[in-house]
């Protein structure tokens, strides 16, 4: 299979197997509960963070910290979204990682590429199906609720919590959105083109499609 940058692994255009811990550069953003402008505002074309936004400033810096096999490329925290790039480069592409797992370890996840639920909820209303019969999912649900730690979702999972748990000594209200989007970068011409649009997002704010003054 080709290579992007001889590195990160470009996939089929179907991406009906494909494994979010694979290496890859990752284009991700992640929406605050019903888009309010908790992290900040824009003023003249640039953001200003509030207190809230310095923490999801500052914790998006650690996440290499915490999961040595990511590396980071653009990001932006606007006033009620996230856009940034997240490359998982792990050696081998996590071949021995792989190898160590069964049938059962979902080492394939067959989800759309758009949107998937975070690893660990954030929202405020996280116990709503808790007592849900395991047994009772399917196996794509199953699949979804576990899909290892070394994964873009426990990535952007473990960022959400952290956040959250940080920013509610702030504002007790602050929620995440459900859901969080994310798409495949294939090449260098798509990597350029996402890395410019963040870092432009700021002095293009009233015309985001996440605006809302």
């Amino acid at each position: 299979m080709n290579k992007f940058r001889d590195t990160y692994r470009i996939p089929s255009t179907r991406l009906q197997n494909w494994n979010y811990g694979w290496n890859a550069a990752y284009y991700v953003t992640i929406c605050t509960h019903e888009r309010q402008n908790f992290f900040g505002e824009i003023i003249d074309g640039k953001m200003v963070l509030s207190e809230i936004g310095e923490l999801a400033n500052q914790y998006w810096l650690e996440i290499p910290n915490h999961f040595s096999f990511a590396q980071l490329g653009a990001f932006v925290i606007m006033p009620n979204h996230i856009h940034g790039i997240i490359i998982i480069d792990k050696p081998n592409d996590g071949e021995n990682e792989n190898k160590n797992r069964n049938d059962n370890d979902n080492a394939n996840v067959n989800v759309n590429v758009e949107t998937r639920h975070c690893l660990v909820s954030t929202n405020m209303n996280t116990n709503m199906n808790t007592n849900i019969d395991n047994n009772k999912k399917t196996i794509r649900q199953k699949r979804f609720q576990n899909q290892g730690k070394n994964t873009l979702s426990s990535i952007i999972g473990s960022y959400k919590s952290v956040v959250t748990k940080n920013a509610r000594s702030i504002n007790p209200v602050f929620a995440w959105q459900r859901n969080y989007y994310e798409h495949i970068i294939r090449d260098d011409e798509s990597y350029i083109k996402i890395s410019k649009y963040i870092k432009n997002n700021p002095q293009n704010w009233n015309k985001d499609d996440h605006y809302d003054n």
